[in-house]
């Protein structure tokens, strides 16, 4: 099941120059950072959290990753809107039974949680996140 949006994400060159830009428009007593690197995404990831609402920005840390591609054909931008599950596994088999192209299965991403991907072709043309609690 959908708790709730966990996060929306945005594809950037440079989350140090990002940062800067976006404290700038928010209060920095109001939002905290966070950042990791996902190895197996090839990706550099700073969270900032305002209140119950995080903004993840995602660097490219190779040119095979597919931030790297989304921003070579795209540019910087919304890359995906994250919802969290209660149990991921179970709401993969769901919405892959209602029609919907799951594009991988639950695999390690940023803040120790287990991901996968939705088509956007059918969510009209945005990347959906699944994101759960590894079990």
């Amino acid at each position: 099941m959908v708790k709730r949006i966990d996060h929306i994400a945005i594809a950037v060159k440079s989350i140090a120059e990002t940062l800067s830009t976006y404290k700038m428009l928010i209060d920095e007593g109001v939002a905290h950072v966070s950042e990791e690197v996902v190895e197996a995404q090839k990706v550099k990831v700073a969270f900032l959290t305002i209140g119950d609402t995080k903004i993840e920005f995602l660097e490219p840390l190779s040119p095979e990753s597919t931030v790297a591609k989304f921003l070579e054909k795209r540019g910087e931008g919304l890359h995906h809107l994250a919802l969290e599950t209660t149990d991921i596994h179970q709401e993969v088999t769901r919405i892959g039974s209602k029609g919907f192209e799951v594009l991988n299965e639950p695999r390690p991403g940023a803040e120790g949680k287990v991901v996968s991907f939705i088509n956007p072709k059918g969510t009209s043309r945005v990347l959906i996140e699944l994101v759960g609690d590894p079990r």
